[in-house]
């Protein structure tokens, strides 16, 4: 018998076809069934158990070792792999328990029945338009911005000093240092009264959205208000907690107030800074309007301050919260400052919400991860988010300026709606350029991917004209003039993409 300190240069030297199955095979040699065990073999003496083991359960996992296929007695497999029997028999005895093998007395060991081929390899179901040439869809800022540097530089700063302690769960409201830290930044930018025992960071305004739709629900309240035309992903967000949504219109100061009062709603999701998508501010006098239907009603309004630092006309209209933060529930998020994908935003409650979003926000994931907390803490009181900011606003209000230029180019007449901030226009192009359908269907040949205001529950023109939300964040000036222009030809070709 072999040992495990077997010299791990040996090689089998008989087949392993164990009476059948997968085996087979002739002297010598192994058959291509077991080969696959060979790396298992010359492992280190101190890994080689692990390692078969590993070997084996991925070779059932894969479909190499077929559901049925005998394998070779542990005496067997053991002299060919050239390691002691006892490894093997270990392997086989703890892959039986597993359920990836199965076994009788005098009946040999098999492969079971029960076991699935492996799972397909993962596929990135990213939200993008695959295969577009230009993508001009809302949403996205340009993530080439990402201060990769400084970011990294207060990774450093964070593992350097971030005691081992302060690895264990965190408080469900998040690192005192970035509560502070971001209190201090939204009162000082948005005009935001923020009490860091109030402010709870989240996964982005998404979880925020659902950690208030789901107080709200326990509350009583079975339908939220919400902007149309509006983001759609308000109404999935809240209808995952039970709620349903109606549907509020606007008029040129925001919300209307008439339907919104006739809604009997308790509860209303508004974009005051910026509205998304149509691109305008709420008035003084409608803010106004909306506080004291929620003080009338006892109801709570939700504030996206989805893109509130981004005006390019004039400083920043502040935060809706700021003049009743006992009605008005304030989120937001780095999406548009920083990245998406980094999945870090905030919460600022009133008092009478506070503990039950905390305790929702406790039961749903047990608070954010520590780390990235404590970089952006640290990313903040260094000035190094502000200084983002600004980068970005040059950027942004670059390219809507190369948006505007090529529209008035290459789409002459097109009216651009909406006060200039944010990462996205409303652009009506004229009639001529329609139906929408038609210029749909042939910016999408040409591979230039749009969306139309539709989309985010607007009627449809009533005047002939193309109403589109244009995203220009992402693109540089020249990726905007070109693509504008490719529109353009696409609309000319009937579709046909210009080489």
């Amino acid at each position: 018998m072999t040992s495990s300190g077997t010299n791990p240069d040996r090689r089998p030297t008989r087949a392993a076809d164990g009476g059948g199955g997968a085996g087979g095979g002739h002297a010598g040699s192994l058959s291509p069934a077991w080969e696959l065990l060979l790396p298992a073999a010359v492992a280190p003496a101190r890994g080689r158990g692990l390692a078969l083991r590993s070997a084996l359960r991925e070779a059932v996992r894969s479909g190499r070792l077929a559901a049925g296929t005998r394998l070779p007695s542990s005496r067997e497999l053991a002299a060919d792999l050239g390691v002691s029997r006892g490894l093997v028999t270990e392997a086989y005895e703890q892959l039986t328990a597993e359920s990836y093998l199965r076994s009788g007395r005098g009946a040999g060991t098999w492969v079971s029945e029960g076991v699935r081929a492996a799972v397909r390899p993962a596929r990135d179901r990213a939200p993008r338009a695959p295969g577009a040439r230009v993508d001009f869809r809302p949403g996205t800022p340009d993530l080439s911005l990402f201060p990769r540097g400084a970011w990294s530089a207060a990774q450093r700063t964070v593992f350097g000093r971030l005691p081992h302690g302060a690895l264990g769960y965190p408080d469900p409201r998040g690192l005192p240092e970035l509560r502070e830290a971001l209190a201090g930044l939204l009162a000082r930018r948005r005009g935001v009264v923020a009490d860091p025992e109030r402010l709870v960071v989240c996964s982005g305004v998404a979880q925020a959205t659902t950690l208030l739709g789901f107080v709200l629900r326990d509350e009583g309240v079975a339908s939220v208000g919400v902007e149309d035309p509006g983001s759609p992903e308000h109404t999935s967000l809240f209808a995952a907690t039970g709620l349903g949504t109606v549907p509020l219109p606007l008029d040129d100061d925001g919300l209307a107030l008439a339907p919104l009062k006739r809604s009997g709603v308790r509860a209303v999701v508004t974009t005051p800074a910026h509205q998304f998508p149509t691109g305008i501010g709420y008035s003084a006098r409608r803010r106004g309007e909306l506080l004291g239907w929620a003080r009338d009603t006892d109801a709570v309004i939700m504030e996206d301050d989805y893109d509130g630092d981004f005006r390019y006309d004039r400083a920043p209209v502040g935060a809706l919260q700021g003049l009743d933060p006992e009605r008005v529930v304030y989120t937001g998020s780095v999406s548009k400052s920083l990245a998406p994908g980094l999945r870090l935003g905030w919460l600022i409650a009133p008092a009478s919400h506070t503990e039950r979003i905390v305790a929702r926000k406790r039961t749903m994931d047990l608070g954010n991860p520590v780390i990235d907390q404590a970089v952006l803490a640290d990313f903040i009181v260094r000035g190094g988010y502000d200084r983002q900011l600004r980068r970005c606003q040059r950027a942004y209000r670059e390219r809507r300026d190369a948006m505007v230029a090529a529209l008035d180019e290459h789409f002459p007449g097109t009216a651009v709606s909406g006060i200039a901030a944010g990462l996205h226009i409303i652009a009506r192009l004229p009639a001529r350029y329609g139906p929408e359908d038609v210029l749909l269907e042939r910016a999408a040949g040409a591979g230039i991917a749009l969306r139309p205001l539709r989309d985010c529950g607007a009627a449809g023109s009533e005047d002939g004209t193309v109403p589109l939300v244009l995203g220009y964040a992402h693109l540089t000036p020249g990726d905007i003039a070109r693509g504008v222009a490719a529109l353009a030809e696409a609309w000319r070709s009937g579709g046909a993409s210009p080489g």
